[in-house]
This record gives structure tokens, sequence and C-alpha cells, in this order.
């Protein structure tokens, strides 16, 4: 009698414990009753019928799926490698339990595939300038994908793209032809631009000859800083014309004469 008593607790113990399962705050139990869907629960507590219920649990957190490297061909036949990765979540559990019979795995395989379409239609210029622009049709098709799977992918961002050897070496020589070019340009527009206020000096000296002499006498002010250096310039001709004019006037020489008599 009391093995029997024994055997009637323990199997009473079994269908309470297969009855009652427990839920945590970011999951759902999707139920099945007799193989036909009966609802979704949770969280918290959750009654099942023994023998006749059964429930699945599904994740609500955010997935972050790794997409490892893929091998591409771009637009512009350029072969790199590229990896991703994917952040998505389930607003539907009845969707990702009935629709799809893995929801992560198939993710990440629409994920793989459209990687690899996508980069192939755009260019690695594209690719390496606008990765915003990419992350977000990324992003668009994988989510229209898993949408009937209750799937959202809220994120989609390319991490790394590896390029070949060569082609680095060819876009360094493109980076350095790129920097000498924009150094001449400004090295020709600053030339231009002195001439420019040389010419514009030149007119206003013309205009005012008493400023050409003046500048003479500050270059030479400049030269003479250096006390060992010894200087040989010639005298401007309007300096000595004042004397050479007094020279060759004969009523100067007379009075000069007369005064010394």
């Amino acid at each position: 009698m009391l093995y029997v008593i024994t055997v009637l607790i323990i199997v009473l113990a079994l269908l309470v414990r297969a009855s009652l399962r427990v839920t945590q705050e970011y999951e759902r139990g999707v139920i099945f009753r007799l193989g036909r869907f009966a609802g979704v629960r949770g969280p918290g507590l959750i009654p099942l019928i023994p023998l006749i219920e059964r429930m699945v649990r599904v994740d609500l957190r955010v997935v972050t799926m790794d997409v490892p490297a893929q091998e591409v061909i771009t637009r512009d036949n350029v072969s790199v490698r590229v990896n991703a990765v994917v952040y998505f979540r389930v607003f539907d559990p009845k969707m990702a339990v009935i629709n799809v019979v893995d929801y992560i795995k198939s993710t990440f395989q629409i994920a793989q595939t459209t990687l690899r379409s996508v980069l192939g239609q755009s260019e690695l210029d594209e690719l390496l300038a606008h990765r915003e622009k990419i992350n977000d049709t990324l992003q668009k098709i994988i989510d229209e994908q898993t949408e009937p799977w209750g799937v959202k992918v809220s994120i989609v961002e390319v991490k790394d793209v590896e390029l070949p050897e060569g082609m680095q070496r060819a876009m360094a020589r493109q980076a350095e032809a790129e920097r000498e070019k924009r150094a001449k340009i400004i090295h020709a527009e600053g030339e231009y631009e002195s001439s420019q206020r040389l010419k514009d000096a030149a007119a206003i000296m013309a205009q005012e000859p008493i400023s050409l002499q003046l500048r003479y006498l500050q270059t030479l002010t400049e030269i003479a800083a250096d006390q060992n250096s010894t200087l040989i310039f010639p005298v401007p001709v309007d300096l000595l014309r004042e004397f050479l004019h007094r020279d060759s006037n004969p009523a100067d020489s007379s009075y000069s004469k007369d005064n010394l008599k």
C-alpha cells in the first residue's frame, strides 16, 4: 500500500511539474493544444494541461548577429571582403514559431545573401564613402524578407571592408597625387594673388614718384641692418637733379664768383 501511495505521489508531482511553466519578463510562451495554436501567454506562471498542451518559448530581446566576411565583387569589378552585424528582435511570437522553422538561422541566411547582392550592385567608391546609405538599403531589404516571420530588423552595419593589397597601393598613389595637385593649385593661386598685389603697388608708385624713392630708402635701411655687409649701390639721379641743375645755371655760377671776389 505504501508503495502504491509513493508511486501516486511521484506521478502527481510529475504532472504538476509538467502543467506549470514560468516565463521571464522578456519571454513569451506560444501554446499548442493537441497540435493547434491556442494563444500566446506570459510573462509569469503559465498553467498547461498535461499531455494536451505544449509551450514553445520565444525570446523578445534584441539579438546581435555577426555576419562573417563575404567575398564580394563590386560593380566596378573589385574583389573585396566585407563583414557586417545585424540587430533584430521578435515582434510577433506566433509568426516566429509557426511561419519559420528557425527564425535566427533564417535571418542569418537572408543577411548573408542580401549583403552579397547589395554590395555587388555598388561601386567601391560608394562602398567606402556612402556606407550609411548602403546600411539603410540592407536594413530595408532584410526587414522586408523577415517581416512574415515576425522578426523586425532594426539595424544593419557594414563593419570592415578588406581591399586587395594592389588596390590599397593604387589608392595610396591616388591620394598622394590628389594632395600634390591641391598643393600646386594653392601655390599657383598664391603666386597669382602676389602678382596682382605687385601690379597694384607698381601702379600706385607710378602715380607718386616720391613713393618709389621712399621704398628705395627703406630697402637700404633693411639691408644695412647687417653691419658685416658692404653695400655698393647706385644713387638715383632724381636725388642729384637739384645739384646738377644748380651747376648748369650761369647766373648761379657768376654769383658764386662775385662772392668769392
